[in-house]
């Protein structure tokens, strides 16, 4: 799943309207349907694409699961029940608030990252035979009667929602496929899912591993495509097999990410999309957060996500980093063990929770593995990266910012505390050329935020005869 910074379920809800993409008087009021895991790192930019449906007067419906209710009311969005998967995480992910066997996986998961990179894709890939097509065929008809009750104007979908997509396909019901992570999560050409097409510099994987992994991962994509075809074969036996399930995506590809970190060759390959640059949320205020920035100088914003902010051994060197250069930092705590982190230095903030968005604004620096919203998200602010990813496509997302000059990357079982530190000085005082091309980013994101974005591509889908 992709990773978000740990959120306050409390404080996740967009509560200040930006100005409406149209006047709600212009057109007739539609609907957009939302489909997104019971995730609050899904839901959360899923959601903040639909207040431009919402500010234009128009309905808007989200199919997920209950434990991000919160979210979907705080939105003032309505909500259809919708389970598309065992696992649920309303912002902080703990392997004792899951149901039996998701408990086991995520303590697997999280010993596979301290073993290492290779370890944990593989981790990744064989749980991908069973947890990624959950009862397709139940899930796939539960979504189906949901269409055929709204008759949505629009559907969007996470792209990781492989039931519900199955479901709009057998029904050949149009809609826009969200990619929440890299790009590479759509594989294209000769890449293949769950196989890094790139890494960062100083990650050097074995050659005989590698070949393994991609073993692995070619085998997995076999399994998932007969999984998908019998699912689809069952839902609608009128329809031909897939080559590939992997690589199938919706009528409208938005990726949220930006363009500008994009490979050329590869985005000349994509099937019709649409960059969305980042779907940045609002922030209620936070009174705590408000009065520490009004003292703060400049700061490092610190988060691992709601998965891996578990590491609290990788925090704790990067804190002692900090600590070293005289920095003071916010970090976004999750679910570290605190009693592995030592004293937080005096003036810091540290708090299990923390509203990403409002110290991105205003961080000199941001430390994070490489999620699709701490990378989006500190774009849009100007924010330069030190990533220390751990699993999937943290590692393009890390390899992308070094090509741009935006950012380094470093393993984070090996960075030491010194290394860690001369990363940090590195780049927390970007060279004056990448410093202005990231300012450019910037602007550019905020000007036409994704949500407006995704407003103009879905009217242009809408209105193809």
């Amino acid at each position: 799943m992709t990773d978000a910074s740990p959120a306050s379920p409390s404080a996740l809800s967009s509560t200040a309207a930006s100005p409406a993409p149209a006047s709600a008087d212009a057109v007739a009021r539609r609907t957009l349907l939302i489909i997104s895991p019971d995730y609050a790192s899904h839901l959360l930019p899923l959601a903040s694409l639909g207040t431009a449906w919402r500010d234009a007067g128009d309905r808007v419906v989200v199919a997920t699961g209950a434990s991000t209710a919160s979210i979907v009311e705080g939105f003032g969005f309505e909500r259809r029940q919708l389970q598309l998967g065992k696992g649920s995480n309303p912002g902080v992910i703990r392997a004792e608030e899951q149901q039996r066997g998701e408990d086991e996986a995520l303590r697997g998961f999280f010993a596979a990252t301290r073993q290492g990179m290779i370890d944990t894709l593989a981790f990744q890939a064989r749980a991908r035979l069973s947890d990624l097509m959950w009862e397709p065929a139940r899930i796939a008809r539960e979504v189906q009667a949901i269409v055929e009750d709204l008759h949505p104007d629009a559907i969007i979908v996470d792209h990781l929602a492989f039931s519900a997509r199955l479901a709009l396909v057998a029904m050949g019901a149009p809609y826009a496929d969200v990619v929440l992570g890299h790009p590479t999560a759509l594989p294209v050409g000769s890449e293949i899912y769950g196989y890094p097409p790139v890494w960062p510099r100083e990650f050097a994987p074995d050659d005989s591993e590698l070949a393994e992994l991609r073993d692995l991962c070619l085998e997995v994509s076999a399994h998932f495509t007969a999984e998908w075809n019998g699912a689809l074969a069952e839902v609608n036996p009128d329809l031909p097999p897939v080559v590939d399930a992997f690589a199938e995506h919706g009528d409208l590809l938005l990726l949220n990410y930006p363009g500008e970190l994009s490979d050329p060759e590869r985005t000349a390959i994509l099937p019709p999309h649409e960059f969305l640059g980042s779907a940045v949320r609002e922030e209620p205020e936070d009174l705590e957060v408000a009065a520490w920035l009004a003292e703060a100088g400049p700061f490092v914003y610190v988060s691992f996500g709601s998965f891996l902010s578990v590491r609290a051994d990788v925090l704790a060197r990067v804190i002692a980093a900090l600590e070293s250069l005289g920095l003071r930092a916010a970090i976004a705590l999750g679910s570290a063990d605190r009693a592995e982190l030592g004293e937080i230095p005096d003036g810091w903030l540290a708090r299990e929770y923390l509203p990403q968005v409002t110290l991105l604004a205003r961080a000199s620096l941001a430390i994070t593995h490489g999620g699709n919203n701490s990378v989006t998200e500190a774009m849009t602010y100007g924010v330069p990266l030190l990533v220390l990813p751990f699993s999937t496509d943290q590692f393009a997302a890390a390899e992308a910012l070094e090509r741009v000059g935006f950012g380094q990357a470093l393993a984070p079982n090996a960075a030491s505390v010194d290394e860690l530190a001369a990363a940090i000085g590195r780049i927390i005082d970007l060279p004056g050329e990448a410093r202005a091309r990231l300012d450019g980013l910037s602007a550019s994101l905020r000007d036409v935020p994704g949500r407006d974005r995704a407003y103009a591509a879905l009217a242009r889908l809408s209105a193809r005869p």
